[in-house]
């Protein structure tokens, strides 16, 4: 096989240039500009006078912020599947489908040609940061394994398809990209999850392996299958993959996964590298170390506004773009896109951690607040309550949700249950060294939760549900959810999903 590595190498020194010369403001400037211009036909662009806009200042007077359902009932869902000219000019030749609601209800997201292309150029920018740190890799020296969702695609009308973005990106893969690619079409196109992943545990060792992405939960369903398959063979990715040279994860809180992730790399060469990329855009890609933020990818098509969560529900939010933007802020990013998304707001929330260049940490999601009792918790507090417990008595985890128990006798007060998959099994005292410490934790983040919880009066203490291993997986097929797209909620908000997953882990516990 061609190693195209220093093709590779050529690029990232060309970019890395423009990178040091890029300034932001004036990128995202003229990014808005030209999306303007591109879909001033369009029925949205009509009805919004985007000929008539000049500048910032002028486009957030004329376009109110939308969430996906705003979108769906005004401009996509009368005219869908077939969307020609509504707020992208031309048709939309593919809808990616999202679960990324608390309530898990599926989402259509237009793709379009320029955002392929758009999604690319970003994962061009990851390997130009992953050089940066690692010149003397070779990753394009073989294939690249991408565990992402089924290439096999639903025809919802003539030129119309829709699925998995991963299996949309892997489909509609360009020539010059094929033969890196990993798995082939026959593995890639099963819409089978667990039959994918013994087909790869079976293929992938002999496929001279570089380079793995994929969402960190579906990433370990993968290793673990690898390590069944293979039996003789140690636990560790260097024992499979010798030259492997970067793993990419992306879509979930990394800080759960880390020890496990370290496990399987333990003797390996191969860097772990950061990517926000949602079923919207390819936002950012991690340019320094884990921890120390992503930096915003500004020239490909995407223009970005942040929002304060503060002011989420405002009548007038205030809304910033990367002109102003500040650090150490919650925002919720709203995006403009070559897909015909306009002040979209995405759902996620991020903070700056610098702005020149501008960085940023996602650290949680709007609809991932836990509010059942006034405790208001937030996802990352929950996530951080979690990763510290499971800390505390050795434990890795694989995934967790949590809900609320509602009272159902006169007298009662609710509680919070937490469903939990370790990655080894855990004893009765480490379970309840386990519960108590995500109850501390939370109380020392959160006043509100912890005035629901003194004395008992408000709110009960957590209760714990353990998952057999390999349970939320068969928890997400049953519901067909099984796939990269497809992430776990970490808080349900929905009370008939919940109810769901708290009998389905009364069936399978551990």
């Amino acid at each position: 096989m061609i190693d195209a590595t220093p093709l590779l190498r050529l690029y990232a020194r060309y970019r890395t240039v423009r990178l040091a010369r890029q300034d932001a403001a004036a990128v995202q400037r003229q990014t808005l500009l030209r999306l303007l211009a591109r879909a001033a036909v369009t029925r949205f662009g009509r009805e919004h006078r985007f000929g008539s806009i000049r500048d910032v200042t002028g486009f957030q007077a004329a376009v109110p912020l939308r969430r996906y359902e705003d979108f769906w009932a005004a401009y996509w869902q009368p005219a869908f599947p077939e969307l020609v000219d509504v707020s992208w000019p031309g048709r939309i030749p593919y809808f990616a489908e999202s679960s990324g609601t608390s309530s898990g209800a599926t989402k259509f997201i237009p793709v379009t040609e320029a955002m392929l292309r758009s999604n690319r150029q970003a994962g061009l920018e990851l390997l130009v940061h992953h050089l940066q740190s690692r010149p003397e890799s070779r990753v394009f020296a073989g294939r690249n394994l991408l565990i992402g969702g089924s290439t096999e695609l639903v025809e919802r009308a003539p030129g119309v398809r829709s699925g998995d973005l991963s299996g949309i990106a892997a489909a509609t893969l360009p020539a010059w990209a094929r033969p890196f690619a990993f798995p082939p079409p026959d593995i890639a196109g099963l819409t089978d999850w667990t039959e994918k992943m013994a087909r790869l545990a079976e293929a992938a060792p002999g496929a001279n392996i570089r380079s793995i992405s994929g969402t960190p939960s579906w990433l370990l369903l993968f290793f673990d299958e690898l390590a069944r398959y293979h039996i003789k063979r140690d636990a560790r990715l260097v024992d499979f993959f010798a030259d492997l040279e970067l793993v990419v994860h992306g879509g979930v809180n990394f800080a759960p996964y880390r020890a496990r992730f370290a496990e399987w790399l333990d003797g390996s060469r191969a860097e772990t590298r950061d990517a926000y990329a949602a079923s919207e855009g390819f936002i950012a890609a991690a340019d320094r170390g884990e921890g120390e933020g992503l930096r915003l990818i500004l020239d490909h098509g995407i223009f970005y506004e942040f929002v304060p969560v503060s002011e989420i529900e405002a009548a007038a939010p205030t809304r910033h773009w990367i002109g102003d933007i500040e650090t150490g802020i919650d925002y919720a990013p709203a995006l403009s896109t070559c897909a015909g998304l306009w002040a979209y707001i995405v759902g996620d929330i991020v903070r700056f951690v610098s702005r020149d260049p501008p960085r940023l940490l996602v650290t949680g999601r709007l609809s991932y607040t836990l509010s059942a009792f006034g405790e208001h918790l937030t996802g990352e507090e929950v996530e951080a309550a979690v990763t510290a417990a499971a800390e505390s008595i050795g434990a890795g985890i694989r995934d967790f949700a949590v809900g609320a128990l509602y009272p159902e006798q006169p007298g009662e007060i609710g509680a919070h249950l937490f469903v939990v998959e370790f990655e080894r099994p855990v004893s009765p005292e480490e379970t309840a060294r386990f519960t108590a410490e995500i109850d501390r934790d939370l109380m020392q983040r959160n006043l509100d939760y912890q005035a629901h919880r003194a004395g008992g009066f408000g709110m009960r203490p957590p209760e714990i549900r353990i998952l057999r291993q390999g349970g939320f997986a068969e928890w997400m097929r049953r519901r067909g959810k099984l796939g990269s797209q497809n992430k776990v909620l970490r808080i349900i908000a929905d009370p008939g999903l919940f109810a769901d997953l708290h009998e389905f882990a009364a069936a399978n516990a551990a």
